[in-house]
Formats: structure tokens, sequence, C-alpha cells
């Protein structure tokens, strides 16, 4: 039986604009006991994600928010340490979404066991996991992209935007994207597949577009929201498709923002459709087949940024929110060797 001090992390207060550190708390409590029919897991890699900022809002959405004074929650892996479930065995690896603490009992028959062979195993929270799913769905599904289309992709650097970017060539697209930094722009054309980038600290995303896409878009898949929306809409190509994925430009905002105008959707008959990933389980055993072979055959590369210790979870969250994650943000909150037999 494991003893000892369980760390997590709670939310102290709800942000106004953008978090900061005291609207976050660090607490201990006693490592918990697993009862008949739970596991006892230790985490090793837990996910921050952009969505998170509105689940710290007291609003009605398609995820409950966080309550203040309970610790939060997000995608995590880790090791079983105990199990008195009959399906999950001392050190297999699972992922669930009991994130930002070191350790938690589940119900053994509610998480998802991860593939032994799988490594690193971080990649469950990744490109194998809800970030390369939610690419794959929001292109292939919502985006149909065919051969020669032009392809828009914003945050083309991030987690979900890297990949993105990497099926859409993979379809025969022409892709551009846009990024934050010098280095982000250079990192998309050379890791990331993308034909063109462009810095929108530097060039506002009207101009680039005008510049990189003269003959308009086709799909744009829309990761950050604002002056990329409202650019990216006036040169839809006739029957585009927008895959709204994210907004997180706007995420801190405390007021409504004017939104774009939308005439374009109907002049140019576009289709807009927000997802959320949790809608298209159907989905998934295709995404493990196809992504899975594109990483074997060296076709799809990702990136990870990894934080180390729970007690930093906020501050590499706020980081993601600056944008200072190189692809995936991740935060390693104990060892990852295998538990001794």
């Amino acid at each position: 039986m494991e003893s000892g001090v369980n760390r997590e992390i709670r939310l102290a207060a709800r942000p106004v604009g953008f978090p900061k550190d005291s609207d976050f708390e660090l607490a201990e409590t006693p490592i918990p006991e697993p009862a008949d029919g739970e596991i006892l897991v230790r985490n090793v890699y837990i996910s921050v994600d952009p969505y998170m900022r509105s689940r710290m809002n007291d609003t009605k959405s398609y995820v409950p928010s966080f309550q203040i004074g309970e610790p939060m929650t997000g995608g995590a892996v880790g090791q079983v340490l105990e199990s008195r479930h009959d399906a999950v065995s001392r050190g297999d690896w699972v992922n669930t979404m009991m994130g930002w603490r070191e350790y938690y009992v589940a119900d053994g028959s509610a998480v998802m066991k991860i593939d032994p062979g799988l490594a690193p195993v971080q990649k469950a929270l990744g490109v194998l996991g809800l970030t390369g799913w939610t690419a794959y769905v929001g292109l292939l599904d919502l985006g149909r992209p065919k051969q020669g289309e032009t392809v828009f992709v914003s945050a083309a650097c991030g987690a979900v935007g890297s990949v993105v970017g990497q099926i859409a060539k993979l379809k025969g697209c022409r892709v551009v994207g846009s990024a934050g930094s010098a280095e982000k722009v250079a990192k998309a054309r050379s890791e990331f597949g993308y034909d063109e980038a462009f810095n929108y600290k530097e060039e506002t995303p009207a101009e680039a577009l005008d510049r990189l896409c003269p003959e308009g878009i086709d799909v744009y898949f829309e990761n950050v929201g604002g002056d990329h929306l409202a650019a990216a809409l006036p040169r839809m190509n006739t029957f585009g498709r927008i895959a709204l994925c994210g907004m997180v430009s706007q995420y801190n905002d405390t007021e409504v923002r004017p939104g774009p105008s939308w005439v374009p959707l109907l002049t140019n008959r576009l289709s807009v459709r927000g997802f959320i990933i949790s809608d298209h389980f159907d989905r998934l055993p295709d995404f493990l087949r196809d992504m899975g072979a594109w990483i074997r055959e060296g076709k799809i590369r990702d990136e990870e940024t990894v934080v180390a210790g729970i007690e930093n979870a906020p501050t590499a969250f706020m980081g993601l929110l600056r944008g200072e994650n190189r692809g995936k943000m991740l935060v390693k909150v104990g060892p990852d060797a295998p538990v001794e037999a």
C-alpha cells in the first residue's frame, strides 16, 4: 500500500482577464486508498490546454466549470500502483481526465489502458491523443479538404495546428499558417510542411492573407479567433469550409468583442461549424489507425514543451496562453520508470 502525500492543484479564485498565480492553490492530501473495483494511479504526465481557461469561468458551456476549492481536472497519463479491479493490473499505463494531481483513485472500468508498446507514453496526450484526434476530425470531417485546395491554419505551430498542417499536406493541399514569432514561422515551414507562414505580430492577418492567398482560402482551421477570423471570412472562396476548434485570443476577454461581418457566409455559401472532439468517438478507431501509420512512416512529426513539477502546472498553463510553448504543453509530475513487479 502506498503512503505519503498527494499534491494537487485547486482553483482558488475565478480569474478576471488573464489568470494569475493567486487564482491557483497547491494543496496536500493523503494518498487515497482504492476500494473494491478501484485502482490507485500515480500520474506521470498531465496536459494543460487552452479550453481549460473557459472552465475557470462560472458560465454554462459544453463541460462543467471548475469549482473553487476543488482540484482541477484534465488529460493525464499515469501508471497503476494498486489494483482492485480484475481488468487492470499493477504496472498498467492508463489515460484519464484526472490530471492536476499526483495520485488518484478511479473506477477501473472507467479508464483507458494505453498500449504498452507506445513510447514515449506521453504521446497518448498529444499526437496520439486528444490533440491529434482533434486535428484529424476537425480537418478531415469538417474541413473536407480536396487536393489542390488552399488551407489556412491559425496557430500553425500549436499542438493542434502543427498536426492539422501536416495532415493537409498529406491530402495534397497548399497550406498557409500563422504563428507568433519568426522562430515559429520558420519551424512551420521546415518541420511541419507549411508552404507559407506569417508572423501575426509583425503583419496583420488581413495583409498576410492578401499576400499569401491571392486566390482565396478553401478551408480555414480556426484556433485563434479575433482578427484572424475577421481576416479569413471575406477571403474564403465559394463553398469554403471553416472548422471552429478554438478562439484562444478571446478566452481572457472580460467583455464581448464586436464580431466580424457574416455577409461572406451568405454570399460565398460558406459552411461554418464548431466542434468538440468528445462528440466524435465514432472516429477514434480510424484516427488511431491512420495516425499510428503516419507516425511509423515518418509522415507526421510532433513537438512537446515539458515543465517539471505539479507545483508548476499553473505556470505552464499561463505560458501556454502566452504562446510560450512549442507544440504540446505537458507537465511531468512524477518519474516515468516502470513499477517493479
